[in-house]
């Protein structure tokens, strides 16, 4: 499979594919705040879902359905891609990427795979090291975010097999971490249903993560959620309670909602919000500075759809205190061209947003 691979990018030139970046999506119809603009960082990367960025400047993307990893140079630093490179087909379910000491993680459903010394290989990637092959291997929520917390060791969750359901094995509905080459994997946080999405704040170091709220209660409830894990061993209420206050009518009987950490903000309901990053750039105004900026998927069996947007929610001391859209306008009435699936913060202040339905990769910038 490599080598045909290697023959494919060979006849592209340099080995990766040259990407002429022009694109019919209607990035008119975004509507963003005054003075920011929104344009094409790359087109043609199907599925784009999970984002991470390389120390040399490669910005590496996972997909969740085709099954491909890809790495994405911008050789001229215009801020957009130049070259494409497929680093790994066949995948199960890659949705999280992580860069971590020159190397590149994956995880696929039931085990993380590392590529070393990434970045110098692009056109010829390494055999991956199997770095963990015993995660459960359900589907249902099996896909994987994945990042390093600043304490260098490597956060992965294992989302709930069900809508709402409990099970022996206590990995199910939480997040994990463990040592970057495996060891001494443990539990970090509990109740977590299916979490896609996190960051640590960049003063107090404190982890933050989304939630997607269960189905089959209604179009309005329960929320997804916006959670703040400031130590470990918290739980965050799933299976018994959604939204800090809404008692699951099968398992809510068994422990009071008053006994779980509440979100710190009760997001749209079915949203589907999936990555999200403080922003710590210095392009956009200094109110959006240390503030946390959501990609929200969009809603897949409300009876009307909701979410399809970029939003921020803003902290003070701490505390998550509004809510609000930032960009909009991948769905219009009911109909969507596009679903954003996970921001990323870039050097020069910029933001990335993947979008794992139009296969592109937006740049929205500031300019005054």
């Amino acid at each position: 499979m490599r080598w045909m691979l290697a023959i494919v990018l060979a006849i592209a030139g340099w080995g990766g594919v040259a990407c002429a970046q022009t694109s019919n999506l209607p990035l008119h119809q975004i509507q963003l705040p005054a003075g920011f603009s929104i344009d094409i960082y790359a087109t043609d990367v199907p599925n784009a879902r999970s984002m991470a960025r390389g120390s040399q400047g490669t910005l590496f993307v996972s997909t969740r359905r085709a099954g491909n990893v890809y790495a994405l140079v911008d050789r001229d630093q215009d801020h957009v891609t130049d070259d494409t490179f497929v680093l790994a087909s066949g995948l199960l379910m890659p949705n999280g990427v992580a860069f971590h000491d020159g190397a590149l993680y994956v995880a696929e459903v039931n085990r993380i795979l590392r590529y070393d010394q990434i970045e110098t290989r692009l056109d010829n990637p390494p055999e991956p090291v199997v770095v963990t092959g015993d995660l459960p291997s359900d589907r249902h929520h099996g896909w994987k975010f994945i990042r390093f917390g600043p304490d260098g060791w490597l956060y992965v969750p294992v989302g709930a097999p069900c809508n709402v359901c409990t099970r022996r094995d206590p990995r199910y509905a939480s997040i994990l971490r463990m040592r970057p080459d495996g060891t001494e994997a443990g539990v970090f946080a509990h109740g977590v249903r299916n979490t896609v999405g996190f960051d640590w704040h960049p003063v107090t170091r404190e982890l933050w993560f989304t939630d997607n709220g269960r189905d089959h209660l209604g179009d309005d409830r329960p929320p997804d959620e916006l959670n703040h894990a400031p130590q470990p061993d918290l739980h965050f209420g799933f299976p018994y309670c959604h939204g800090g206050d809404i008692t699951d009518p099968e398992f809510g009987a068994q422990r009071s909602c008053d006994t779980f950490i509440p979100p710190a903000m009760r997001l749209g309901p079915h949203v589907a919000a999936l990555g999200m990053r403080f922003y710590t750039g210095d392009m956009f105004p200094p109110e959006y500075r240390n503030q946390i900026f959501i990609a929200e998927h969009g809603s897949w069996n409300r009876s009307s759809r909701i979410g399809y947007r970029v939003t921020v929610v803003r902290l003070d001391k701490g505390r998550a205190v509004s809510y609000d859209v930032f960009a909009q306008g991948w769905l219009r009435g009911e109909e969507r061209w596009g679903r954003p699936a996970d921001v990323q913060v870039m050097p020069d202040g910029a933001l990335l947003v993947s979008d794992d339905t139009a296969d592109a990769i937006y740049r929205i910038r500031y300019q005054q």
